[in-house]
Order: structure tokens, then C-alpha cells, then sequence
């Protein structure tokens, strides 16, 4: 008899979601496991994974669903979100994203899947773009230098700390800090301060005396006021530079289009939030933060730079500037730990400001001041008292103690501060919500017949009022129609390569899947428009997601506790090992500050070790990448009164399943330190290990690899930290939300309670839809495919370093060393020659100079790998061409690689290449030919003419001439 429930249980397919993440088919899957001498994925596990840590049973999740239940759930749970106007500001505010960038840019996988961009002639789109945030952030603060972008604006804040006690030449650990300050910035100023040294010192806004008084090596100022008040800084930061201190003004970019920029008020850095340029507040993120400062200070600045230089061509190009990757370059020594940027949300934010115009932001500013003015108005008619004269968009009625509640009645929710309602008015505000607020404050509604009686309070006096033009460069001033602008952002898009276009094989970084299912659920206005300090019984929805998802990364890696707080996966490096050292504070030990790193591990971690207020000691590797397990035991005992962690990564660095991993962990334990395990190539543990069962204490995870968040050109990023038993009492927490995390935890690591809340259900629906069994297979199809290739390569590239049986784990290092001397080809040549079969490099000279890292993942499908490999046979083709003789050492396609269209078709051709093999190298190349805008760039060039804002490109070009 047929079992029809079984039948039909077959044919929902509910787990379909599974095969169509993981791109080899089943016939596929045989051909490549008989390639790399598999039986099978769990024979492939099997060789790969030491048997001593591999897990048994399932994951404890619940079942896959499909793709339209989990769209469906997700749905529900944006229902359960309660929309008021929040009109709470503190950083955060209502904005329209124009339907053109909303639909082209932050839903189109053009931009959201693009890898940061360090290859720079297949990222000039996104170059550009950044080049305009960063005129728009230098523009609009009156500063001369601006970087491209940072996490938000608490985290800027810290890393303007950080840098002005590095540059300043007072002796001083003192930040004085102005008491309107957002509370917010206030709290991860105190969380980051406390590693460092530094001491805060409030003083009251405009309080000249206090701030000599301090004496202190930086002031921060905020600007407009945290209650909405607006004064001339310039006495406050005079003072500031009397006493031998920096000034950093935290501000509002909107406001700054009618306000005085605080360049112009002698700031040395400014930072801020520019979310309320088109970034929806999204529960708390992700949000692009900006940074500027003098120009002196360029080479201190922290994050990313982009700046315009020549290609080899001699014509225009950017590229990333100066200390792009200045934590991975100096290590311990670094400043800064910032790896992830906020690109994407900067990208939108620029766009916006692309799409407005210098005029269009001045008037949505306008608007909103005059909103504001008529609320006061409105109040004072009432016989209410407004606390400030002065102010942008936020005004604040004393007294009216019934005021909150009676405005969540009618559908807004306002802010109580100290004896006042605060209320912040944003781009979302109509007519008919004035008119609502007005009736609220007990003022005579105007419009219609009562017109007459509108008035408007002066709230910008003279002084204050913006006199600078900006933003007068033609980018902002020729796309405000719809036809334009879309054109514009096709021009940019079509300019580089993302995951839309083909693999990218980047090793540690793993540019997986990020499916379209997964990518719905944040634009629902239930998850999108919700202030990150909303009332708790308003976001249930988000917080049951919230919950949800810290149980099934809990299931994941074995923790018993899990924090979605920090914002990237350097920010989960940092949170981590606050809460190791504030374990070992408990226990009496706070002494131990000796953190053991490998010598192979993320330049970020030796960053992260160095701000959390840690000595770094390196421990050696063996040749085969190994750690070296003497040299721990050595340098354990050595250490053993002042350890306080091992950083380590596994799979390693160098792409192998360490067997001694477990040995490793208990030398640490043994000598009273704690393991921190830096959770870049989770991917390769899902459902095989886990971090706890391998005896790691805490471990960052980064969601935009493993857990399939978009890398978005760069960021955003979320590294959330998983924890033992012992250690989840000292999680991150928030002054502003009592169950963001534990009363006695290391407060808050960003701004918001739950960080880039905005991003978490898209984990949250592709755990859903692949379920425990789908994980685990993706786990091994990735592992499988990086063997594949490893096995495809080997004869024309060594592979470095492998585990027993000659497996590798989920990424593989091909040694390009040997070319200088066979060919005078160096790795980037290879990484260039890429470009003209459409290709992103594989991460180049990382972890060892001259290598190739290679990661597949397993949504790349068979035809894919194979088209991949072919490429890089056919380079190693011409390399040996090169070495006999039959290509000349100087004149090849590697050494002028890439090729550009314009190179191609020039009447002219001047290599003694075929044009045919410069551009279409194979068949495939041919079917869908991606054109490489620039020739390479010349970086050094543009370092030593440093150009970071925008100009129309003939500028460049005729002032290289």
C-alpha cells in the first residue's frame, strides 16, 4: 500500500531551499568526490576532520522549511512589531530611502555581494561611490580629510579617543567629555576607556573653565546637543587646544546642511551617524558611522581611505589609500582593530545626497527645523516652557509629565529626559502628524480655516547658520531625475565584480550565497523602520527573532550564551576578550594581561589583544602551518602567573584542521589562561564540531560567513560572541535596554543593544531553510569543494600546507613563490590576469607573501569551479610560456594585465600578444565578457598624491598631465 503522508511529505519538499544553496547537483557531487578519492561527504568529513573532535549527533535545530514559510514567519514576526513615530532621536531618526536606490542598490545583489574593495580595477563602481560619501562627510563637517565610513557613531567616538590619546602631546589619560552627550556614545566611550587607561571627566556644556581644568589630552562635544540644543563651540574647543587638547565633535550630518560645520569651529576630528541619509534605522543598524579630521592626522585616521591615482594607462583610478589595512600591517602596534567598514549603508548614504543635491538636502533640512519651530511655537501658545532657544530639530517641553503617554496613545513615542519630553523630528513627519503633536501639547490644530494662527520661534541664530557652500561638485547636481540617477547607478554597478557575475574565491573572507529569500524580510517596514529605543513592548517581533537566533548559534557552537551586540567581526574579537579579562578581574586575577597569538592568526587579532589592554606574545607555527605545540608549552609556563587567553583560529589560518587542537586548549587551561577561538572559518565546523566541544572558552562568529549575511563591498558585518557557562555573566549589556545582556556584564561594544539588528533575520532565514541536516551537508560540500580544487591545481601550483591523507579543510593555499624566478611573475600578476576571465583573485600573499588562498564555499556549482580552474591552469600556461621563452619576461598578458575594452580596440596594438589572448584567453571568456574599466592602478603614485574627494575625472587626468 503506498504510504501517501510520506508521498506528500516528499513532494512539499520542505527542505528544497538546501539544494538550491548548495550549487553542485548530485551527479556533480559523484564526479568531484571521485576526484578527490571520496566514497562520500561523510568519508570526505571523515578525512578531513580529526575523529577526536567530530560531533555525532545532530544539531538541535528544528527542521528545514521553505522558502515561502520562512518569508512567512519572518513576516509574522515584523507583525508583532508595534509602528509608532518614534521621535526619540538620539542618533537615530525616520528617512525616506528613494525608491530608485532601494530597489537598485540596497535589493540588488550588484552591490550587496561585492567583496571589500582591495582589488581595485573590478571595484570602481564602488570606489566611486565611496569617493562620493567621503566628499559628502569632508563637505558637510568642513574638515579636510574623511575615511569611508566606520561602524556608527558611539564606535567612531571611541576610535577618535583612541586616536587623539595617540596623537596628543599632552601626557594626559583625561577625556573630557560634554555632558549632552548621547548616552549611548557615553556607554561605549566607558566600556572602551577602561582597557586603555583613560579616564572620563564630564563638564558642562559651554563650561570653558572645566575643560582647562581637566586637563585633558582630548574634549568631545556633541553637536546639536543629546536634548536638541545648538552653541557655538568655538570658545569650548579654544579652550580645548589652550590646554594642549585635541577637540572631536560628534554632529549630525543633516544638520550641518543649515547648521555652522564644526571644521569652521577649529574641530580636529568630527564623527557621527549617517543614518538619516536614506539608511533605514532598522532596530539599531547597520548604520554607516563617518570620521573626519585634518589632514595632518590622515595617516592616524582608522578604517578605510579612497583615493584617486592613475591606472597604467595614466588615466584616472581609485583605489583604497594609505593605512587601508594598517591593523594587519602593524599588528599589535595598531591603533585600530577596524576591519569591516560599513560600505553598503555608506554607499546608500552618498547616494542619497546623489540623489537630492545640495539644494534637496537643504530643503529637507529646512522643512524639518521648521517643523520643529512650529512644535515650539505650538507649546509656548499652550503656556508650555521649551528648555532651548536654540536648536535644529529637536525641541524639549519641560514639565507635562503625562505627555509620553498620552503621545504612545496616539501613535508617537517621545523621549522623558531629566523633568522634559524631548522630541526629535525627522524626513517621515507630515502635516497631519504636526498637527497631531500640536493637539498633544494642547495647542489650537492649524491648517485650514485656522492657518492664520500658525507661528514659527527663531531657533538658528545668525552665527550658527551654515554660510559654506557644498557639495557643488557636478555628481550632486546632474542626477535628480529617476532616468539619471538610475543610469548612474547601472554605470557603477556594471563597473565591478560581485557575486551576481561569477565566483568570488577568496580564502577566509567566504563570499557564500546570500539568497534573495533571505534578503526580503529587511525591507518590511515592521524590521526596517523600528527606532533601536523603542519601547520594549513595541519589538517583540524583533526580539523573538533575537532569541531565536541566539538559540540556534548557541546550538551551532556548543555555547551555553550567545551576544549579537557587536557590529563586525573585529568588534566580536574585541567584545570577546573583555569578557575574558573581566572573568579573570572576578576571580581576583585582573593581573593577567599575557594574550599568546599564533603567528599565523588575523592581523586583527593582535589589534584586538593590544585595545583590550593585553600583551600580545606571538607563538611560533611548524612548516607545516601548524601551531607549534613546544613553543606553546613554552611560552605558557613562561607566562603562566599572567596568562589571560590563547587567540587561535580553526581551521587555521593556513587552511587545516590542526589534530592537536584539543592539546592546544589544555596547555592554555592548564596554565590559567582562557582560549579564544576567532571564528573566521566556522563554515567549516557547522554540524561536523564545535567551537565548545573543542575546548574553546569564547568564539566571534562572523554571520557574513558562515551564516550568509551579504558582505556588501565591504560591510555591513556582524560578529556576534559565543560563550561558555562561566563566562555568560559578563557579556556586553546596554544602559539603554535592560535584556541586551546581563546586569553584570562589560557594558555596551556599540551603540545599540542588539547591534545591526537590521541584518539578523537574514541568519535567521537561511538557518531556517537549510535546517540541521542542510547545514551540516553545506559544511561538507564546502569542504569537498576546496579539495576539488586543491586537486585540479596541483599539478600546475603546490598546494602548501595539507592535512593528513593530503586533505585540506574548506580553503586551500596554492604557493605562487617560484614564478619570480621561473618568470618574473609575481602573485600579483596572477591576481591581475584574473580579471580578464572575469575573476576575482583568491586572497593574495595572506597569511604567507606570495600565495594564492582559495575558497570555494558550497554554492559554487561544479561548471563554476571548472571554469575557475581553467582560468588558473591556462595562467600557469602562460607562465611557463614566459619561462621558455615563447612570452617575453616583460612584454606578457600577466605583466599588463588587465586588459581594457579601450586597449583592445585601439587602432594601435603594441604587444607582441595577440589581442584575442590579452582579452579572450578561453572560450568561456567570450560568452560573457566583463571588461575591466582601468588598467592596474599605481598605488604608490596615489599615496604621495593623496586626492580623496570627487572631481570630475578629466581633473585628475589634466592635473597628472
Amino acid at each position: 500500500m503506498i504510504d501517501v503522508l510520506a508521498e506528500l511529505t516528499e513532494l512539499e519538499e520542505n527542505d528544497g531551499f538546501v539544494r538550491r544553496h548548495i550549487g553542485p547537483s548530485d551527479s556533480e557531487l559523484t564526479a568531484m568526490l571521485a576526484t578527490v578519492g571520496a566514497a562520500s561527504l561523510d568519508d570526505v568529513a571523515a578525512k578531513t576532520v580529526p575523529g577526536s573532535i567530530r560531533s555525532n549527533g545532530a544539531l538541535d535545530l528544528p527542521p528545514a522549511i521553505d522558502e515561502a514559510a520562512a518569508i512567512a514567519e519572518l513576516r509574522a514576526f515584523a507583525s508583532r512589531n508595534v509602528l509608532k513615530k518614534s521621535l526619540l532621536g538620539l542618533g537615530y531618526h525616520g528617512t525616506v530611502t528613494p525608491p530608485v536606490i532601494l530597489r537598485n542598490v540596497l535589493e540588488n545583489p550588484g552591490w550587496y555581494t561585492a567583496y571589500t574593495p582591495y582589488q581595485a580595477e573590478i571595484a570602481q563602481g564602488r570606489l566611486e561611490a565611496l569617493l562620493n560619501f567621503q566628499t559628502l562627510i569632508i563637505e558637510l563637517t568642513g574638515m579636510e580629510i574623511a575615511n569611508a565610513s566606520l561602524l556608527d557613531e558611539a564606535t567612531a567616538a571611541a576610535e577618535a579617543m583612541a586616536m587623539a590619546h595617540a596623537l596628543g602631546k599632552s601626557k594626559s589619560n583625561v577625556l573630557a567629555v560634554a555632558d549632552d552627550l548621547h548616552p549611548q556614545t557615553l556607554a561605549v566611550l566607558k566600556t572602551r576607556a577602561k582597557p586603555l587607561g583613560i579616564t572620563l571627566q564630564p563638564v558642562a556644556p559651554g563650561d570653558v573653565a572645566a575643560v582647562g581644568a581637566a586637563n585633558p589630552f582630548a574634549l568631545l562635544l556633541q553637536y546639536p546637543g543629546t536634548t536638541g540644543a545648538i552653541r557655538d563651540l568655538s570658545t569650548e574647543i579654544a579652550a580645548a587646544h589652550e590646554a594642549g587638547a585635541l577637540a572631536i565633535v560628534a554632529t549630525d550630518p543633516l544638520a550641518l546642511t543649515v547648521l555652522t560645520p564644526p571644521g569652521e569651529m577649529g574641530a580636529d576630528i568630527v564623527v557621527g551617524s549617517a543614518q538619516r541619509f536614506g539608511v533605514p534605522m532598522g532596530f539599531g543598524g547597520p548604520h554607516a558611522g563617518f570620521f573626519a579630521t585634518r589632514d595632518a592626522f590622515k595617516r592616524a585616521m582608522p578604517g578605510r581611505l579612497v583615493g584617486v591615482s592613475l591606472d597604467a594607462a595614466g588615466q584616472p583610478a581609485m583605489r583604497l589609500a594609505l593605512q587601508t589595512r594598517e591593523q594587519h600591517i602593524r599588528r599589535e602596534k595598531a591603533t585600530s582593530n577596524i576591519c569591516t567598514a560599513q560600505v553598503l549603508l555608506a554607499v546608500i548614504a552618498g547616494f542619497y545626497a546623489v540623489w537630492h543635491g545640495p539644494a534637496g538636502l537643504a530643503r529637507i533640512a529646512r522643512r524639518i527645523n521648521l517643523q520643529a519651530r512650529i512644535l515650539a511655537d505650538a507649546a509656548l501658545r499652550a503656556g508650555l516652557t521649551v528648555r532651548h532657544g536654540d536648536f535644529f530639530d529637536t525641541i524639549v517641553i519641560e514639565g507635562a509629565p503625562d505627555l509620553v503617554e498620552r503621545a504612545a496613545e496616539a501613535g508617537f513615542n517621545l523621549r522623558p529626559v531629566d523633568g522634559g519630553v524631548a522630541i526629535a523630528l525627522d524626513e517621515t513627519i507630515t502635516r497631519v502628524d504636526l498637527i497631531a503633536l500640536s493637539g498633544l501639547l494642547g495647542a489650537e490644530a492649524f491648517g485650514g480655516e485656522t492657518a492664520s494662527s500658525l507661528g514659527a520661534v527663531a531657533s538658528i541664530p545668525a552665527p550658527l547658520s551654515r554660510g559654506t557652500p557644498f557639495l557643488q561638485g557636478a555628481v550632486f547636481n546632474q542626477h535628480h531625475a529617476e532616468h539619471e540617477m538610475l543610469r548612474y547607478l547601472k554605470r557603477l554597478e556594471d563597473k565591478d565584480v560581485a557575486l551576481n557575475r561569477s565566483m568570488i574565491p577568496l580564502g577566509s573572507c567566504t563570499m557564500k550565497l546570500n539568497a534573495t529569500a533571505e534578503m526580503i524580510p529587511i525591507t518590511l517596514p515592521g524590521f526596517a523602520d523600528m527606532h533601536p529605543f523603542a519601547p520594549a513592548d513595541q519589538t517583540e517581533g524583533f526580539l523573538a527573532v533575537i532569541r531565536r537566533l541566539e538559540s540556534w548559534l548557541c546550538a551551532a557552537t556548543g555555547f551555553a550564551a550567545v551576544s549579537l551586540q557587536p557590529n563586525a567581526g573585529s568588534q566580536g574579537e574585541y567584545a570577546g576578550l573583555l569578557v575574558l579579562r573581566a572573568f579573570h578581574e572576578s576571580r581576583g586575577e585582573g593581573h593577567r594581561d599575557v594574550c599568546l597569538i599564533p603567528s599565523s592568526a588575523h592581523g586583527t587579532n593582535p589589534a584586538s589583544a593590544a585595545m583590550a589592554g593585553l600583551k600580545v606574545v606571538v607563538v611560533a607555527c611548524d612548516k607545516e602551518g601548524n601551531v607549534d605545540l613546544a613553543d606553546l608549552r613554552a611560552k605558557a609556563e613562561k607566562h603562566a602567573a599572567n596568562l589571560a587567553a590563547l587567540m587561535i583560529t580553526y581551521p587555521s589560518t593556513h587552511g587545516v584542521f590542526e589534530g592537536a587542537i584539543r592539546d592546544i586548549c589544555t596547555v592554555v587551561h592548564q596554565h590559567g589562561g582562557q582560549v579564544y577561538m576567532d571564528g573566521a572559518n566556522m563554515n567549516a565546523q557547522v554540524g561536523l564540531t564545535s567551537p565548545a566541544s573543542i575546548g574553546a572558552d569564547v568564539c566571534h562568529l562572523n554571520l557574513h560567513k558562515t551564516f550568509c549575511i551579504p558582505h556588501g563591498g565591504g560591510g555591513p558585518g556582524v560578529g556576534p560572541i559565543g560563550v561558555a557557562p562561566h563566562l555568560a555573566g559578563f557579556l556586553p549589556n546596554h544602559p539603554l535596554r535592560a535584556d541586551a545582556g546581563p546586569e553584570t556584564g562589560i557594558g555596551p561594544v556599540s551603540a545599540a543593544p542588539f547591534g545591526s539588528a537590521l541584518i539578523l533575520p537574514i541568519s535567521y532565514a537561511y538557518i531556517r531553510m537549510m535546517g540541521p541536516a542542510g547545514l551540516k551537508r553545506a559544511t561538507e560540500v564546502a569542504i569537498l569543494s576546496a579539495n576539488y580544487i586543491a586537486r585540479r591545481l596541483r599539478e600546475s601550483y603546490p598546494i602548501l600546507y595539507a592535512g593528513p591523507g593530503g586533505m585540506v579543510a574548506h580553503e586551500c593555499i596554492i604557493d605562487c613563490r617560484g614564478f619570480a624566478q621561473e618568470a618574473g611573475v609575481q602573485v600579483e600578476d596572477i591576481a591581475k590576469r584574473l580579471q580578464d576571465y572575469g575573476y576575482h583573485a583568491p586572497t593574495m600573499s595572506w597569511p604567507v607573501a606570495g600565495t594564492l588562498m582559495i575558497e570555494p564555499t558550497e554554492s559554487e556549482s561544479k561548471a563554476e569551479l571548472d571554469r575557475f580552474c581553467d582560468a588558473m591552469i591556462a595562467i600557469r600556461a602562460e607562465i611557463a610560456a614566459i619561462g621558455a621563452g615563447r612570452l617575453d619576461r616583460a612584454d606578457n598578458p600577466l605583466k599588463h594585465a588587465p586588459h581594457t575594452a579601450h586597449e583592445v580596440m585601439a587602432d594601435v596594438w603594441t604587444h607582441a600578444y595577440t589581442r584575442a589572448q590579452a582579452a579572450y584567453p578561453l572560450p568561456f571568456v567570450a560568452a560573457a565578457k566583463y571588461w575591466p574599466p582601468v588598467k592596474r592602478v599605481d598605488n604608490v603614485y596615489g599615496d604621495r598624491n593623496l586626492v580623496c574627494t570627487c572631481a570630475p575625472l578629466e581633473a585628475y587626468a589634466q592635473a597628472a598631465a
